[in-house]
């Protein structure tokens, strides 16, 4: 934070606490008559939706790992990213319209495929009726309501005892063409040329 925009901040503010069940919450909303008890709990509980979207974003979309190497271009990876979610969100609003229903009940996952099998066609296929048909059937699915929904941040499936790739591919299968697979316990992205040195019997 820059000096002149700390210094441009107030003073004092004022928070309002709102007990919602086992939870206080902490808001700047303070006006009761225009933000209610149960409109910030219904708002509280929509905050997994967040969680929901970030894994669109990161795992369906796959935006785990970036590919580009440099900043300016991963800058520009994470924008076609968010661009593309916004893009299958687009598509779901008039899927939503077509089945009288929220767009939020609508599978993300289910309309990117739906828009992958369809973007497959060539184009000279792309009608209007094949679009409605394609809002038709991204309306199908519906996922499930479960409020107050509670996930472990944890791996379920217990990661392989491999290395990580940590060199460009063809330098690695490079390397164990010459010298073998090493130990598990010795990697071959921890040794160097060969020999005692690399530290590879």
């Amino acid at each position: 934070m820059s000096l002149a925009r700390y210094q441009a901040l107030p003073d004092d503010i004022v928070l309002r606490e709102v007990a919602l069940g086992e939870k206080v919450l902490i808001t700047t909303l303070y006006d009761p008559a225009r933000a209610p008890r149960q409109a910030l709990k219904a708002l509280y509980r929509s905050r997994w939706q967040v969680e929901l979207d970030i894994r669109h974003i990161k795992t369906t979309l796959g935006m785990e790992a970036l590919s580009c190497k440099t900043p300016e271009m991963a800058e520009k990876e994470l924008w076609v990213y968010l661009l593309a979610y916004n893009l299958v969100r687009l598509l779901m609003v008039p899927s939503a319209m077509l089945a009288k229903v929220l767009p939020r009940t609508l599978s993300f996952k289910h309309a990117l495929q739906c828009w992958q099998a369809w973007y497959q066609q060539p184009l000279a296929c792309h009608t209007s009726d094949d679009l409605t048909e394609l809002f038709r059937l991204i309306g199908q699915q519906r996922v499930g309501n479960r409020p107050g929904r509670i996930e472990p941040r944890a791996v379920k499936r217990r990661p392989k005892p491999l290395p990580l790739l940590t060199r460009p591919r063809h330098e690695a299968q490079a390397w164990i063409r010459r010298h073998g697979h090493p130990p598990k316990q010795r990697p071959w992205n921890k040794a160097g040329s060969g020999g005692k040195k690399a530290g590879v019997k």
